[in-house]
């Protein structure tokens, strides 16, 4: 999960137009298909809960203390917001605690989500390992190594009802991406930890896996791959062993890329429906799950996560976390 030019190492004027772009982001909301009512009622507006970052990433909403966590990449900090109080640091360093610079853009924490008992996991970009945040302030680490190779730079996570955790991990986070002479695995993976401790590499198959989720009923895992040249999402089939078969193609992004949106397929959420939100060049598409596009929500700029609650959607674009409430 990146802003483009990050991935792309754009210059000069398209780096520009970026710029200029994220400094004026605001959410238009397309509606395609009336089912799309039922997700966000005719005449809802995005509300800006907190702007200014520089690449805003990973939102999850704990119920339990009304917070919304959400990670700013490059500041290397974890940010929790709450009505009334804003958005102030809540984890820093979150995702390199090294110490000698980093030579990269993106050090800190990716994706977050929250554990059964409500503790933080933590996607950590510069120390490249999912941690655990311990109620005393402590991190355990989840997962560091797959057969004794270090990750690349986990990025999306998501705990399953049964407490398996679900990883992707792309190369996003290391300064050199996929030709970093640091990298150790010769592949990308999407990864389920299981709460036993096991280690399972599900798929290597996919290039730039990003944003992740399970259906519903758990039979079919989303993966977004986060590339220009092969801008998808992908289905995978999830027998009853938890292997995955081989995947369809939900979504194809080519049209927008071909626009020049900004952006790639990014992070993606299930809602109890089983409709798809999925971050995506220019915005946020509604899907559902045969591929069909409900709506968008256009931002105009790279659009990195996005959370489902009961009631609102939460987004992250660029340097933004917007709020849009949800029919319930």
């Amino acid at each position: 999960m990146r802003r483009l030019f990050v991935r792309l190492g754009l210059r000069g004027l398209a780096l520009a137009m970026l710029l200029a772009a994220a400094a004026s982001a605001e959410i238009r909301i397309e509606r395609l298909d009336a089912r799309f009512d039922a997700v966000i009622a005719p005449g809802a507006t995005a509300e800006t809960l907190a702007t200014g970052f520089a690449w805003v990433e990973g939102p999850v909403w704990d119920a339990r203390s009304r917070s919304l966590f959400f990670s700013d990449v490059v500041a290397n900090t974890v940010y929790r917001w709450r009505e009334g109080e804003g958005a102030k640091p809540f984890l820093a360093p979150s995702g390199y605690a090294g110490k000698t610079p980093f030579a990269g853009r993106e050090p800190g924490s990716n994706g977050l989500a929250l554990d059964r008992e409500g503790r933080l996991i933590v996607c950590e970009h510069g120390d490249r390992r999912v941690t655990r945040l311990e109620p005393d302030g402590r991190r355990t680490v989840l997962i560091e190594r797959y057969e004794g190779k270090r990750l690349n730079s986990p990025n999306d996570v998501f705990v399953a009802p049964n407490g398996d955790l679900y990883v992707s991990d792309p190369p996003f986070g290391l300064p050199g991406a996929f030709d970093d002479p640091a990298k150790e695995l010769p592949f990308q993976g999407v990864y389920r930890l299981a709460p036993d401790g096991t280690l399972d590499l599900l798929t290597d198959g996919v290039r730039a896996p990003n944003g992740l989720a399970l259906s519903p009923a758990g039979d079919t895992l989303y993966v977004a791959n986060a590339e220009r040249a092969n801008p998808v999402w992908l289905a995978f089939p999830v027998g009853r062993d938890g292997r995955l078969g081989a995947p369809r193609t939900l979504f194809d992004a080519r049209a927008w890329v071909a626009e020049g949106l900004p952006g790639v397929p990014d992070g993606l959420e299930v809602d109890a429906a089983g409709r798809i939100f999925a971050a995506a060049p220019g915005g946020v598409h509604v899907l559902t799950p045969d591929g069909a596009r409900l709506g968008t929500l256009w931002t105009g700029v790279a659009t990195g996560n996005v959370h489902v609650t009961e009631s609102a959607l939460f987004v992250t674009a660029n340097d933004t976390v917007y709020r849009v409430p949800l029919v319930h």
